[in-house]
């Protein structure tokens, strides 16, 4: 469904990817995983179309979205929805507000059938009775299952997660971490997650693929990355200061 081929990106004389090549398979649930600084954030804002490569492609249902022009990236980025690391609510709106703006913004849905939806969203994330509380009342979990809601309002069919769990407890993190499972397959997606969190990525992830130096050095399922032979890989899921990684 998504295939990145060759793609590089400086910022200045900072390489931050040196040559991604990496496949997202189609109803499937992709981790990627990487030191913190090392592109993962980069290399979502490319498969979204908020960057532009300095070469290489990105391929989508076929389209090389690297060279499409602002009004037709907009096309393509219906079919996307993203839930932010902060959830990205906007303050000003109850929720409601928030998980209907997409639908006000891209669409000619009347007000009735925008209220049914978001009331379906919100259910779909287990909130319910929530629409006329403000963002500031919510708790972070309930924060980030509301900006779940308004990413897949508009029944995307690519839902990015910029670590989803970051910040939150354990309790609440083994929370969002069914939720993102339970949403998949509700909602037939496909999924890419960029997390730090090794228990999260075995629970969640389909793939899983390491970002490392600019580059993907390992791809596979949950079981073939358990069983890695990759001292890069190896280092960074056991957490230990010795390896080929180095503390900068």
């Amino acid at each position: 469904m998504i295939k990145i081929l060759d793609l590089h990106k400086s910022f200045g004389k900072q390489k931050v990817l040196d040559g991604v090549n990496l496949e997202i398979e189609e109803g499937k649930t992709t981790v990627i995983i990487g030191r913190s600084g090392g592109g993962k954030s980069v290399l979502l804002k490319h498969i979204i179309g908020l960057l532009k490569p300095d070469s290489g492609h990105i391929f989508i249902d076929g389209v090389d979205i690297s060279r499409l022009n602002e009004r037709e990236l907009d096309r393509i980025r219906r079919n996307f929805g993203m839930l932010f690391q902060d959830a990205a609510l906007f303050d000003s709106m109850t929720v409601g507000e928030n998980v209907a703006f997409p639908l006000r913004e891209h669409t000619k849905k009347k007000d009735a059938e925008i209220k049914q939806i978001v009331s379906d969203r919100l259910m779909a994330v287990g909130l319910t009775g929530v629409e006329d509380k403000m963002p500031s009342e919510l708790s972070g979990g309930m924060r980030k299952r509301v900006g779940l809601a308004r990413a897949i309002a508009m029944h995307p069919r690519i839902v990015l997660f910029d670590e989803p769990t970051t910040g939150l407890d354990p309790v609440m993190t083994e929370a969002i971490n069914s939720l993102i499972i339970d949403t998949q397959k509700n909602f037939n997606l496909t999924s890419i997650v960029i997390s730090h969190d090794v228990k999260s990525i075995f629970k969640i992830g389909h793939r899983i693929a390491m970002l490392y130096e600019g580059k993907i050095v390992e791809y596979g399922t949950s079981e073939e990355i358990k069983k890695t032979r990759n001292p890069v890989l190896a280092q960074f899921l056991s957490g230990s200061a010795e390896g080929p990684i180095k503390m900068v």
